[in-house]
């Protein structure tokens, strides 16, 4: 199953140098204008509230809400979610609604449609263009809202949609858009061939790939959403590292890199690799998800992360661009 989250809830090193016990908000991170609303860059995925599949029981509830409640009192501001987002007695939209809502006027919702999955859970056959609304509703039905700030089309890997145009279904959104059930567009698990194409059909407002330090086929792309002023969104640029923690996850690759870093600046490996995304461009945000308030913290801390001119380059040289 795919999620478009960026951190785990892995074990959290200590650092071998004191650190504050006053947590930094989501603001230390800078902020970037997401569709005409002024977001923190530490944002927060909400795939890891319900549990993931493979997991071997569902999230608790009672800490999933205060996981979410303690996200925007930490000023985290921009949630990324999906109404496939869910288990069999989980969901992430129905969890966002019952912790947050009434939304407070700052915060970005942002989801995504194309997927489908049945209620056993098991992935179905691509949404046709025509079956974008059915989806767009069933998010704003989910959510409590009149309209959806921002929805992504999730093509790509996993999904039997990697090549080919993407023109129908983004036209389809501009339409759903037109008709006032969603404020912004956004593509996710695209290349640049694809966001050029959508961005040729209505203005696009970010880009959500899987991306991170040891992931970096997607350089092009940063570059790419960084000069058309377009937000890059990267996932799993945590959960890559960590067996288990995702599809595919457990590269090792620059292990002791990241850790000697990490070390030297008083923070945790999983703090650095979220870091390193942060400093590729004042327009990327990060998405970090996770079930766990310890966690939470952790990550909106990393917004907080300065690292050096000789950090950069260390990490940089892990795996070259791709």
């Amino acid at each position: 199953m795919t999620t478009n989250d960026t951190t785990t809830d892995a074990p959290t090193a200590t650092p071998t140098t004191p650190t504050t016990r006053t947590t930094p908000t989501a603001a230390a991170a800078g902020t970037w204008r997401l569709g005409g609303r002024e977001i923190n860059r530490i944002g927060f995925g909400a795939m890891r509230l319900t549990g993931m599949p493979w997991d071997e029981k569902p999230r608790d509830r009672d800490t999933a809400i205060a996981v979410l409640r303690r996200a925007v009192e930490l000023g985290v501001n921009h949630i990324d979610t999906a109404a496939f987002y869910f288990l069999p007695t989980r969901s992430a939209n129905e969890l966002i609604g019952t912790a947050l809502y009434p939304y407070r006027d700052d915060l970005v919702i942002a989801t995504k449609v194309g997927p489908g999955r049945s209620r056993a859970g098991e992935f179905e056959p691509y949404a046709r263009p025509e079956e974008l609304r059915l989806q767009v509703e069933e998010n704003v039905r989910q959510l409590g809202v009149d309209h959806l700030a921002v929805v992504n089309l999730r093509w790509g890997s996993g999904l039997g949609k990697e090549p080919g145009s993407v023109a129908e279904h983004v036209g389809a959104l501009t339409e759903l858009r037109d008709a006032g059930l969603l404020a912004h567009i956004g593509v996710s698990n695209v290349s640049a061939e694809q966001l050029t194409e959508a961005m040729a059909i209505t203005p696009v407002v970010e880009v959500q790939n899987r991306y991170g330090l040891t992931e970096r086929a997607d350089d092009d792309l940063v570059a790419l959403t960084g000069e058309h002023g377009i937000a890059f969104v990267p996932f799993f640029s945590v959960g890559a590292a960590v067996p288990g923690a995702v599809p595919g996850g457990g590269d090792a690759t620059g292990e002791a890199e990241v850790a000697a870093v990490a070390e030297a600046r008083g923070a945790t490996p999983a703090q650095v690799r979220l870091a390193w995304t942060l400093h590729r461009g004042p327009h990327v945000i990060a998405i970090p998800g996770t079930g766990s308030l310890a966690h939470l913290e952790e990550n909106v801390a990393a917004g907080a992360l300065t690292l050096t001119e000789d950090d950069l380059a260390r990490l940089d040289a892990i795996a070259p661009p791709g």
